[in-house]
């Protein structure tokens, strides 16, 4: 399919695609070698106040979530 770069650096995706994925709005998008890779991400809101309060009611300390963030990461 062919798709053309506009002159302020748009793409316009062909619709046979983006129907395949009609969730995705964002893209993670990398050159690999001459080949440009789009993966679709998904998004969440998050609500800093909830979560916060989530922490508190567990019991959890602050270096816990560090602790997990590190852990993830390490995947």
């Amino acid at each position: 399919m062919l798709a053309k770069l506009t002159t302020k650096n748009q793409i316009t995706i062909p619709k046979q695609i983006i129907d395949q994925i009609p969730e995705a709005r964002y893209f993670d998008v990398e050159l690999n070698g001459e080949v440009v890779v789009m993966k679709p991400l998904k998004i969440y809101d998050t609500d800093l106040q909830q979560i916060r309060a989530k922490i508190k009611k567990m019991g959890l300390k602050p270096d816990c979530v560090a602790e997990a963030v590190e852990w993830a990461r390490s995947r």
